[in-house]
């Protein structure tokens, strides 16, 4: 795994065991997605749950994210996090936090300032260590929005496999979807409110 582009352009991101049940985002994914969001990530202040090695963020960072809120649960991916971080100099940019993401989101919301995530990335698991499908994306995305993560324009990268059904939360609209082999990837924000629209 190396950084696509930015400031640490094809520099290592050091991984973690293969034993462990993370499957680090592909370069043609993350180089897809980073397309799709180029425009908001110079100065955003950006969530990554599941965030594993750092992958997402650490890209973001490198293209001018102004900070980075990293969330996982394993030991092994916080290390991980921690020594990728301190190998591209990012450190003073982002914050690593150990959590489990399905018991909730909203003591998330201090760390963002107070102002809210310009871009918030998921990408769970897909299976257990015995090779079991799991559903981590409906329960997620409902807990952030209602703890109302998001800032005023803000969106969400939801990254889960194609046979994995969810429901959008009802503040949340979905606005584009994209499908890469097994992996879908669906963007989403605030829903507006048609009746304040001119």
């Amino acid at each position: 795994m190396r950084i696509i582009a930015g400031t640490a352009r094809g520099r290592k991101i050091f991984s973690v065991s293969k034993n462990l049940p993370v499957k680090p985002i592909s370069d043609r994914i993350k180089q897809s997605v980073f397309d799709i969001i180029r425009p908001r990530v110079p100065g955003a202040i950006m969530l990554d749950l599941f965030a594993g090695t750092g992958n997402v963020s650490l890209e973001a960072m490198s293209r001018g994210a102004l900070k980075t809120v990293m969330v996982d649960r394993e030991p092994a991916c916080l290390k991980a996090m921690a020594r990728n971080l301190e190998h591209l100099g990012f450190k003073e940019k982002a914050k690593v936090l150990k959590g489990d993401i399905l018991k909730g989101t909203a003591w998330l919301a201090a760390y963002s300032d107070g102002l809210g995530y310009d871009i918030i990335f998921m990408g769970p698991p897909y299976r257990d260590i015995n090779n079991k499908p799991l559903n981590f994306t409906e329960p997620v995305l409902s807990s952030i929005a209602q703890a109302k993560l998001l800032a005023e324009g803000g969106i969400i990268v939801a990254q889960h496999h194609q046979n994995e059904k969810f429901k959008v939360p009802a503040n949340l609209e979905l606005y584009r979807e994209e499908k890469y082999g097994d992996t879908l990837v669906h963007f989403l924000r605030y829903k507006t409110d048609d009746s304040k629209q001119p």
